[in-house]
């Protein structure tokens, strides 16, 4: 039997798929995954574009300025990196590379929940920043880090201590 067409089975979920049919369903998750976190970074993206064009941008200190072109740079990078696993799959989807793909499309979308995760703190401070005080945005920054970083390691918990999990 062809190793590509060799049924996998699953003892975790009791799934019977072959290699290609697990590379498509994973393809299909991080596809999903990517939909979801691509819409929250279009609308922080949409915010910060507005942010330039209103009458109160001219306010800005050049610290917060600054801040702001980082914000925008990190939301474009956040948009690009979310973007190349499908770039990736249009380029390779006939070349039996899917596996390979899954595995970028995985590092990838791990990549934009970092930027993403970045973001929504700089931005949480810089609202506050511009709202309140410098002092205020500090403040926010730290308080969102650390719930960023509680959720992520929520999230790493439920990983380590899932039953039957593979390493």
């Amino acid at each position: 039997m062809d190793e590509d067409l060799e049924p996998v089975a699953d003892g975790r979920r009791g799934r019977d798929e072959t290699r290609e049919e697990r590379a498509d369903r994973n393809f299909g998750d991080i596809l999903q995954e990517l939909r979801v976190v691509m819409t929250g970074t279009q609308l922080i993206s949409g915010f910060l574009l507005a942010v330039a064009f209103q009458s109160g941008f001219k306010e800005l200190d050049a610290d917060e300025v600054v801040h702001y072109l980082v914000l925008v740079s990190l939301a474009g990078l956040a948009t690009l990196l979310g973007l190349t696993p499908v770039l990736v799959h249009r380029l390779h989807f006939q070349r039996s590379m899917k596996e390979h793909i899954v595995r970028l499309g995985n590092a990838l979308l791990i990549a934009t929940l970092i930027v993403v995760s970045l973001l929504v703190v700089a931005v949480t401070s810089f609202i506050f920043e511009v709202v309140v005080s410098a002092a205020a945005g500090l403040w926010a920054s730290m308080a969102s880090a650390v719930v960023v970083v509680a959720l992520w390691l929520l999230a790493w918990a439920v990983r380590r201590t899932a039953p039957g999990r593979e390493d």
